[in-house]
């Protein structure tokens, strides 16, 4: 056995030492080597008290590593204090024994080395050098359960991932292999980095998907933060989970997550109601703060729901929403229009239509919060309901006690029937243009009208009895193709944006319908304004769910989620994939969505509703009150007066709406009215466009002006 080299090195020392600790104080007793032997032994003894103090574990060895210190100084005080070399050479026999007491101890040698190993004689094989694995620091025993040790060893034997340790493992009722370990970092005041689910998994045998890591709270006794982890290891219920999920989980899984199509959100509730045959799943976002982002395709996938906007409908308010899945299209059936329900209540409220939900939606016909009649803007496409619900809203006003008059451009049998309720009734752009030009004209003879408790003229105030005068509505049914008109289209535009921006005042409201709400079709932006604030608008199919999208965005002050209005109601019926490979021709399938509308509430929400049914095959007068609402006498003298009450399906009058032609010099007819003369056989056309120019020298600008007014064709 060969002797290693430090202990040969130290054994070396303490026998040069000796010699000069027996002499140096007999022959040199003054010499530094005296002080320096006895301040080192000085140091000794102050190591020892610090090591006899301190609670650490190894104390006995740092006191036996100082002694050679300690017993030199003893040594050397113990020299110089004896006569000569003392008795029986004393001072040589302590010094001898100290040597022989450090060679055989070696208290730096050995007791400085952990895993001390002394070097074989023969030399050892060469090993190959491997990574020796970092030893984690004893834990003391905790009184840890059973199933806690276990978890314990299986994770030391994994490396101890991420250098963390199992404080504790509790395992889930009822489960045989699930269970939450609660891990904290080996190092004080370390976080926990790197662990990740694949590094949990690994030494329990399971896929990384059973694994989820989260957070520690603080709790009084306990510590929390990043230095804490819990680790919820659940094979047995993520098989129960894939198998049959609940509700919740399902929608977690596979709607409420990143990908899903409501990410973010949380199931509340699924209510099922079999007599009305609807499933709500009522559902919220995690944060309070996020607004719901819906894939309604999506959700209807994950839920396993027919992919139908026919059936399924979803409805947002703020941080919640609400999927409605119909196991029939539930705006398919009719709503038949009753006079209970169309009776105004104090505030000018009536029901015109049910939602999804079977929930009523009312509309206006006057505005109580802003004490003034109220308009009204209907946009469709041809055969989606206006005509429908212009008989309802009629007779709700009428049953309200107010006037109506109904302007078309072309007659058919739906506002001929109309006709008989109401107080007048046209089917011409000339009739329209004079229905619009008497009411304009209405404005001004109620301004100067009277009320009885004062005699003073005031503006109109709704349901208040001393008012002289009714509140009278007027319609004009396709007024954009109106308003383009070639003889009156001007005249139309004109008076209707006047009448949509003064008529409030004097109790008059202006009901336009048509398939577009834009300026170029002949809305301008200043109508467009007036009518939304001051109705509730109503958007029928418009051709395709994007116009109808778009036509709704154009009446709302805010772009809302709009429903979607298909063109007909289809059910999902089998696979078309199927259908495809056996080459069979797709089901005819489908509802008309005639009645189905858009209205746009007060707060700028768009809700789908079907609106009333009013039978035209049946008698209307059950909607109807029994006497037809009319102006007063003081009114029609008034516009008898002005020219303006006359009826108004006679030709175009002389005069009426622009001035006749004027004989000039030559004795050719020419006409004011820009594009050509007056009156012709069409029921007020332009007649006669060949009127005479001038020809006299254009001399000024304005002469001029004049003359390109005078073109036939300008």
């Amino acid at each position: 056995m060969t002797t290693p080299r430090s202990v040969t090195l130290e054994r070396l020392t303490y026998t040069l030492t000796a010699p000069v600790l027996a002499v140096a104080p007999n022959v040199y007793p003054d010499s530094p080597v005296n002080q320096v032997v006895q301040l080192a032994g000085a140091a000794g003894i102050g190591a020892w008290f610090l090591a006899a103090k301190s609670d650490e574990p190894g104390a006995g060895r740092k006191i036996l590593r100082w002694s050679p210190l300690v017993l030199a100084a003893a040594v050397d005080v113990a020299a110089g204090h004896t006569t000569g070399f003392g008795p029986y050479w004393l001072d040589g026999l302590l010094a001898a024994g100290w040597a022989a007491a450090g060679s055989f101890v070696l208290p730096f040698s050995r007791h400085t080395r952990r895993r001390h190993r002394p070097a074989v004689a023969a030399p050892a094989p060469q090993l190959q050098v491997t990574e020796v694995p970092e030893q984690s620091p004893v834990v003391p025993d905790d009184g840890a359960d059973l199933l806690t040790r276990e978890v314990r060893m299986m994770w030391e034997n994994a490396g101890m991932p991420a250098r963390t340790h199992v404080v504790k493992a509790t395992r889930h009722p009822g489960m045989r292999h699930d269970m939450t370990i609660l891990l904290r970092a080996s190092e004080t005041g370390r976080p926990i980095t790197g662990l990740t689910e694949a590094a949990v998994a690994a030494p329990f045998a399971v896929p990384s998907s059973d694994v989820r890591l989260a957070e520690v709270a603080i709790q009084p006794g306990r510590q929390g933060g990043p230095g804490w982890m819990e680790a919820h290891i659940t094979p047995d219920a993520n098989q129960r989970r894939r198998k049959s999920p609940t509700d919740q989980e399902r929608w977690a899984d596979k709607v409420g997550s990143p990908k899903g199509g409501a990410p973010g959100s949380e199931l509340v509730n699924r209510t099922r109601d079999d007599e009305r045959g609807v499933t709500f799943y009522r559902a919220k976002m995690a944060d309070s703060t996020e607004t719901p982002r819906i894939d309604l395709p999506k959700v209807c996938r994950a839920l396993k729901l027919p992919e139908d906007d026919s059936c399924v409908f979803v409805l947002i308010d703020g941080s919640e929403f609400l999927i409605s899945a119909f196991d029939e299209p539930p705006l398919s059936q009719l709503f038949p229009a009753t006079r209970e329900l169309l009776t105004p209540d104090a505030k000018g409220m009536y029901v015109c239509g049910f939602t999804i939900t079977g929930q009523p939606v009312k509309t206006m016909v006057y505005q109580h919060d802003k004490n003034a009649p109220a308009h009204g803007l209907t946009l469709g496409v041809s055969r989606s309901g206006k005509t429908q619900f212009f008989a309802i809203h009629m007779a709700a006003q009428s049953l309200d006690g107010q006037v109506v008059w109904l302007g078309t451009v072309r007659k058919d049998e739906k506002t001929t029937v109309l006709g008989r309720y109401i107080d007048r009734q046209g089917s011409n752009a000339l009739w329209m243009a004079r229905s619009l030009r008497a009411a304009k004209a209405l404005c001004e003879i109620r301004a100067d009208m009277p009320w009885p408790h004062d005699g003073q003229p005031h503006d109109y105030k709704p349901g208040d009895p001393r008012c002289p005068y009714r509140q009278l509505n007027v319609y004009g049914d396709e007024f954009m193709t109106a308003a383009q008109d070639a003889d009156f289209g001007e005249f139309i535009q004109k008076d209707g944006e006047d009448l949509t921006v003064t008529g409030l005042k004097y109790g008059i409201g202006f009901n336009p319908a048509g398939q577009s709400p834009f300026a170029h079709n002949g809305f301008s932006t200043e109508m467009k304004d007036n009518l939304r604030q001051n109705s509730r608008p109503v958007i029928f199919n418009m051709g395709s769910p994007g116009a109808t999208r778009k036509a709704a965005e154009g009446t709302m002050e805010n772009a809302y989620d709009v429903p979607t209005i298909p063109a007909r109601y289809s059910r999902t019926e089998g696979s078309a994939i199927e259908r495809a490979m056996r080459g069979e021709a797709d089901p005819e399938n489908g509802v008309s969505t005639g009645g189905v509308a858009v209205i746009v509430l007060d707060n700028g929400r768009a809700v789908l509703m079907r609106s009333l049914y009013a039978d035209f095959d049946t008698d209307l007068s059950e909607l109807f009150p029994d006497e037809v609402n009319r102006l007063t006498n003081h009114e029609i003298s008034e516009l008898e007066k002005r020219g303006l009450w006359f009826d108004w399906n006679e030709p175009v009058r002389p005069g009426e709406f622009w001035p006749e032609p004027e004989e000039d010099d030559e004795g050719e007819g020419r006409s004011r009215r820009r594009g050509g003369g007056g009156g012709g056989d069409k029921g007020g056309g332009r007649g006669s466009k060949g009127g005479g120019r001038r020809s006299e020298q254009v001399a000024s600008p304005r002469q001029a002006l004049e003359a390109i007014k005078s073109l036939t064709d300008a």
